[in-house]
């Protein structure tokens, strides 16, 4: 029998966007926050730049709107950028009474500069900014008597009422994987937020932590969602390059603070992609950069910024300078070798301004979800303001529903006792490898037509494995995140072969030019074949 939990407000995610959602609610509801993994293992944690707000004379909500759209490359959606952008002072004073400190210099708060921003206006703690806003979030979580916090916990589906014979479809719960004992839970709820974080773990090499599998986007597309502009991944310029620094990110702020970058020979190269240099948007260095590797053969590049002062290295970049450290790299004295890595996903969920979905019920707030904030690509530091702008205004919905009357739903229980143990997993394990690798390769910074069609054949043939174990096996992690991979990566092939032309992150060879209209590039359920939906008698 499947243990059973009963909440107002299920959140699948324990990142700044599920935190902070909780955090609205609680007071007037019964709030419950799953965490894939320990406490910190969310990507928000891990966002070392900080928080994009105007908070200085000196810079305007005008043009923080502006820089936006043009990182956007003419895809944002207006509207929704001069909502996150109005919203931002509000989302910097709910952090501040919730008790984060920023750093000041001289009483006001530092500001910094990064890549595609005509002022500085990046507020952060350190280089550990993420890490500072979930901790105090958490804290803040674990104290509230109204929220329940459980680690450790894998979404396997969100429970439709319309596939339990109601007419009416509407998100009632989900089924969750425990990952400590191996067991199904069952979590009702009245209403459901995914803040599960976005997909970069379908690519080789990225920035961001194991669990961004790409669970949320790959549920809601099960559910009936609308999924839209997958073809847009950020790969992040600077990710350290060594065999032992798994993931660490070289913040953009580094190069807002005056690092260049380098080839081996110490010859600068990005003046000549960009007249702003280093500063340039993401997707423009990252090819760049990959470009010049290409040419050169080179495994990296360098971003040095020794020539500033070292107090003044080690007092911006404390994080970044102890890791390097420890691989023997001193960034007061030498360049960091750094290589592009996937870093966030653009596209995802369809949700409107309260980051609810077509699926009643159920919302999706912060980086699996696609508001139109970011467009074709994402301007620096916009993705922790955006998780916080959203996570208040879907709180803000769900509280002016509350009122209403429960309707009293009957979930079946997960029948456990019909399915065996894998004793194949090296299979699985050798499935994973396979999709990041021909992902990087075929679907990666540089694409063509005839890469994203042997990319889809590889899906093809892993479907039809995956829907094989699906049929005899137990559900466990690694199964249900091979299943989420799969589907987040037939969704970002399907845009990014939809998508005739090159615009922002996207970069195909045979479409080099921009047409002259831009559109979204919107899936609709139903466009694609499903990997197997799991029943709740445990079968595919």
């Amino acid at each position: 029998m499947n243990q059973r939990f009963s909440t107002d407000i299920l959140i699948i995610g324990g990142g700044a966007a599920g935190l902070s959602a909780a955090l609205h609610l609680a007071p007037h509801a019964r709030v419950t926050v799953l965490c894939k993994g320990e406490i910190g293992s969310a990507s928000s944690h891990w966002a070392q730049g900080g928080i994009a707000a105007v908070t200085s004379e000196e810079d305007s909500l005008e043009a923080h709107v502006q820089d936006t759209l043009r990182a956007g490359a003419g895809l944002c959606d207006e509207r929704a950028v001069g909502f996150t952008v109005e919203n931002a002072p509000a989302a910097i004073r709910s952090l501040v009474e919730w008790g984060v400190t920023f750093d000041t210099e001289n009483n006001h708060w530092h500001l910094t500069r990064e890549g595609g921003h005509s002022f500085r206006r990046i507020l952060h703690v350190a280089d550990a900014t993420g890490k500072a806003i979930t901790e105090t979030l958490m804290q803040r979580v674990l104290d509230h008597e109204n929220i329940q916090f459980f680690n450790d916990r894998i979404a396997i589906d969100v429970i439709n009422r319309s596939r339990l014979g109601r007419y009416s479809s509407r998100c009632a719960g989900a089924y969750v994987l425990n990952r400590s004992t191996g067991h199904v839970e069952v979590f009702q709820a009245r209403f459901v937020i995914l803040a599960t974080g976005g997909a970069s773990k379908v690519y080789l090499y990225t920035s961001n932590p194991d669990s961004s599998t790409g669970d949320g986007i790959a549920m809601a597309w099960r559910a009936g969602c609308r999924v839209a502009n997958m073809e847009f991944n950020q790969f992040h310029p600077t990710c350290l390059y060594h065999p032992h620094a798994k993931s660490f990110l070289i913040s953009e702020a580094v190069r807002g603070e005056g690092g260049v970058l380098k080839l081996k020979n110490g010859r600068r190269f990005m003046d000549r992609y960009h007249e702003l240099g280093e500063l340039a948007p993401r997707d423009i260095v990252a090819r760049a950069i990959d470009h010049e590797m290409k040419r050169t053969g080179a495994d990296c590049v360098y971003l040095d910024i020794s020539h500033r002062p070292p107090e003044f290295i080690r007092a911006h970049f404390p994080t970044i300078s102890a890791r390097c450290m420890e691989f023997g790299i001193d960034i007061t004295r030498d360049p960091i070798p750094v290589v592009p890595a996937a870093h966030y996903t653009c596209g995802g969920v369809v949700v409107d301004e309260c980051g609810g979905t077509d699926v009643p019920g159920l919302y999706a707030i912060g980086e699996v979800s696609c508001t139109g904030l970011h467009g074709a690509n994402r301007l620096a530091s916009n993705s922790l303001l955006e998780c916080l702008v959203y996570a208040r205004s879907c709180a803000d919905h769900i509280r002016g529903l509350l009122h209403l009357p429960e309707e009293l739903v009957r979930i079946p229980h997960w029948d456990e006792s019909k399915v065996v143990d894998s004793d194949e997993d090296v299979v699985i394990a050798h499935n994973w490898d396979e999709l990041r690798r021909f992902m990087w390769d075929y679907v990666g910074i540089v694409r063509t037509s005839k890469r994203l069609e042997r990319a889809q054949r590889r899906l093809d043939l892993l479907k039809q494995e995956i829907n094989e174990y699906y049929r005899h096996y137990r559900v466990s992690n690694d199964l249900l995140e091979l299943r989420n991979l799969i589907t987040v990566a037939e969704l970002i092939v399907r845009c990014a072969t939809a998508r005739r032309e090159s615009r922002g992150l996207h970069y195909t060879l045979d479409y080099p030019e921009l047409l002259q209209e831009a559109e979204d590039t919107i899936l609709f359920p139903g466009s694609m074949e499903h990997l197997t939906v799991l029943r709740p008698d445990g079968s595919g």
